[in-house]
């Protein structure tokens, strides 16, 4: 038996096998691909003009007063350079509010339904929405069939070439044929998309790996440093379990902070504040002059409270070759370091995912049924 035809049922084999969990992770990521697009669409109301020309965002200090919290403080306050976008409060992950930047009246607190329905599609995507003891499982399901549908692409970029190279051949599998139906269409249909969607598909899929298991990560610094990571949490053992209170005193000067960080970086398009605990210290901003998957123009500024001079300056050079490597993954596994257009490419890959399961799954079906009617 030749090596393709080995390669080949073996490929047949995984797929049949994980072409249910795939076909999930597929649809679900093509549901997933302009979600922060939709959920600030969806959120367009909360962005209010200026009251006059000249209105200047309410202090800090005041701004907090509004939005006073019983429970436990803000985590970060964040501001866009569009001057009519709200100013986001977020205490982490369980709650967002958007305010007015100049008023300090709480325009809202999220598209809910919106961005519930993400959740819950990014729940699927990940671990079929399960719960309790159930995630780890499937979260180990989706993990193994990831790996398999890594197989399937590395196999198939050899196996979707025709065996040879006549122009009726490469025509068969280069592009979308019409009047095909059947196995004929399936057939012309499960090679057009996967060989036009291998390249952006193996890198997806790859840096999928990752938020599966830990080796990739291991691998990936051994690759670029030679040496392990550095431990999840750092020297300190991870957050408090209680963070301290807030002293409304501690917002005094902040201001003043800010609108040196603003002029020192013209381009900027947010800059969060990581809300100070106390009065000492330095203050903590994070500027950002690029989307969501541009980590490199992102960095970290502290200034000295008192004089305003810059105390440290942290920014992408100064990471580690191998966290840089490492942060990238993210990005581009979501396609968002290429922005929307390497958002929709991922989105088509994505979708050619859907098409490569159905196309296999048919062609393994009429590949059986053919087999039995032989038998008989």
């Amino acid at each position: 038996m030749s090596f393709r035809k080995i390669l080949f049922w073996i490929h047949l084999i995984v797929g049949c096998v994980m072409g249910l969990v795939v076909l999930m992770m597929s649809f679900t990521g093509v549901l997933l691909t302009y979600e922060h697009q939709m959920i600030a669409w969806a959120e367009r109301g909360y962005h209010s003009a200026p009251p006059s020309p000249d209105a200047e965002r309410l202090p800090l200090a005041g701004l907090m007063a509004k939005v006073a919290d019983s429970g436990e403080p803000p985590s970060t306050v964040t501001w866009e350079a569009d001057p009519t976008a709200p100013v986001t409060v977020s205490w982490g992950r369980s709650k967002t509010l958007y305010v007015n930047a100049y008023t300090g009246e709480v325009v809202g607190e999220g598209e809910e339904g919106v961005r519930n329905f993400f959740r819950e599609v990014t729940a699927w995507h990940r671990w079929f929405a399960a719960e309790g003891e159930g995630r780890a499982f499937w979260k180990g399901v989706t993990g193994a069939s990831n790996l398999g549908f890594l197989f399937l692409i590395v196999s198939g970029m050899y196996l979707w070439l025709p065996k040879k190279w006549t122009s009726q051949s490469v025509r068969a599998v280069a592009w979308f044929r019409g009047g095909l139906a059947g196995k004929a269409r399936d057939f012309n249909w499960h090679n057009v998309f996967g060989i036009w969607c291998a390249v952006p598909l193996f890198f997806i899929v790859a840096t999928a790996t990752f938020f599966s298991y830990q080796w990739p990560t291991k691998w990936l610094y051994q690759a670029v440093e030679g040496a392990a990571p550095p431990p999840r949490g750092g020297p300190g053992g991870g957050r408090p379990e209680e963070p301290p209170q807030i002293d409304p005193a501690a917002f005094a000067g902040v201001d003043a902070l800010l609108a040196k960080v603003e002029q020192a970086n013209p381009g900027w398009e947010t800059i969060a504040l990581a809300t100070p605990r106390k009065l000492e210290g330095p203050v903590s901003f994070t500027v950002s002059s690029g989307g969501r998957g541009r980590p490199d123009l992102r960095k970290e500024v502290e200034l000295d409270r008192e004089s305003g001079a810059v105390v440290k300056t942290s920014g992408f050079a100064d990471q580690s070759p191998g966290r840089r490597a490492r942060t990238w993954v993210r990005w581009i596994h979501t396609g968002e370091v290429g922005g929307w257009i390497g958002q929709t490419i991922a989105g088509v890959a994505s979708f050619a995912g859907v098409m490569l399961v159905w196309t296999g799954m048919m062609l393994s079906w009429r590949r059986f049924t053919a087999w039995r009617a032989r038998r008989a």
